[in-house]
């Protein structure tokens, strides 16, 4: 048997790997989060196709606290989320229509209303309202009447998540709240982070791009699924055998996706290992992704530790694979497919009900 010859970039491990392997720990990290130098243009790319809709995760609950406010940027906008004393997370577009300060910059919370840090102008998140102005015993018409943006914000799954149209219609589903996330014989969440320089189209297509799974991700095999559609949802269930130190386990993996932005993913047959995936859109050619996991804690904390934190780490490794090449992919809007490919086609019919004729949305990205 001939050996392979590591010097040869034909040879295993596959391309990606060769990219990732040569860095440290801490080189890693960076690497996560650092932008890419040489990346072509979003219209180059041509990722200017605009933005699904749905719900998206803002940040943990526990990064907000009651009285705080912070500045956020998602979807090309700049935005403001705070807390009220009532506890309730209000979230609205950032600039103030007085003078132009950042709201979420500088300013504070009074009651359950958010003031501008430069002359104290107090906006009601839920109406998007000026209620009060302190030095002014009137308060101009313009910002009597609706005048910001609000979102419309859920807390899940310990996310504050919010809801994203282009036309700022009203939620068309709920957010999912997901048992284990609340249960205390689960772990409390271990996180990883990324900023993925592309699309969310082309990240969410992944997931059905079954021939990728042996050429990026150096599996034996095409794995196969079982898919479901419904209404805003979609399944999906891969059953494989699981290489352990105690030998091949029948493994269970099943990944729901409840609309573009909230998606999670249960791991059986090794380690129970729920993921909670957040991926949320800043510009259209960048996502902030958060990756949230937890595992029953006699698993976690007990003699399979080891291959517990194994398993997490596996999947960290395979989204590091991945974003090798999304970080510099490039959208196809006609792709040619061949015999062997996932149902791509049929993905992108479905995943056509995401968009609305709204941010520039080519209409043949939009359902019929």
């Amino acid at each position: 048997m001939v050996e392979a010859d590591p010097r040869d970039a034909r040879t295993p491990p596959v391309a990606v790997w060769q990219v990732l392997e040569r860095m440290s720990k801490e080189e890693l990290l960076e690497w996560r989060l650092a932008e890419p130098s040489n990346r072509a243009s979003v219209e180059e790319r041509r990722l200017d196709i605009g933005y699904p809709f749905g719900w998206y995760a803002a940040m943990l609950s526990s990064e907000l606290q009651t009285g705080e406010v912070k500045p956020l940027r998602y979807f090309s906008t700049d935005l403001a989320i705070w807390r009220g004393e009532d506890g309730q997370v209000r979230m609205m577009e950032a600039y103030c229509k007085h003078l132009g300060a950042h709201l979420g910059h500088g300013g504070k919370v009074a009651g359950n209303l958010l003031e501008c840090p430069f002359h104290a102008w107090r906006y009601d998140g839920e109406e998007g309202v000026v209620k009060e102005i302190p030095y002014s015993p009137s308060i101009p018409p313009q910002v009597k009447r609706k005048c910001m943006r609000t979102w419309h914000v859920a807390e899940a799954n310990q996310v504050i998540w919010f809801w994203y149209h282009p036309e700022d219609i009203a939620p068309l589903y709920d957010v999912k709240h997901i048992p284990e996330t609340s249960d205390p014989a689960w772990t409390p969440y271990d996180e990883a982070s990324w900023t993925v320089w592309g699309s969310l189209q082309n990240m969410a297509e992944n997931g059905v791009d079954f021939a990728h799974f042996k050429f990026i991700h150096g599996t034996a095999s095409m794995p196969e699924a079982e898919l479901g559609w419904g209404e805003w949802d979609r399944t999906g269930i891969v059953r494989a055998k699981m290489g352990t130190p105690r030998g091949e386990v029948d493994g269970t993996i099943t990944s729901i996706s409840n609309g573009p932005g909230q998606a999670w993913v249960r791991f059986t047959g090794i380690c129970e290992t729920l993921l909670i995936a957040c991926v949320t859109p800043v510009e259209p050619d960048r996502m902030h992704v958060r990756y949230f996991y937890t595992q029953p804690r006699e698993q976690a904390e007990g003699p399979m530790a080891g291959l517990a934190r194994a398993i997490i780490k596996d999947v960290n490794k395979q989204l590091d694979q991945d974003k090798v090449v999304w970080d510099r992919q490039q959208y196809q809007p006609n792709p040619v497919i061949c015999q062997g490919d996932g149902p791509i086609a049929q993905f992108r019919r479905f995943y056509a009900r995401y968009y609305a004729e709204g941010d520039g949305v080519p209409k043949s990205m939009v359902a019929a």
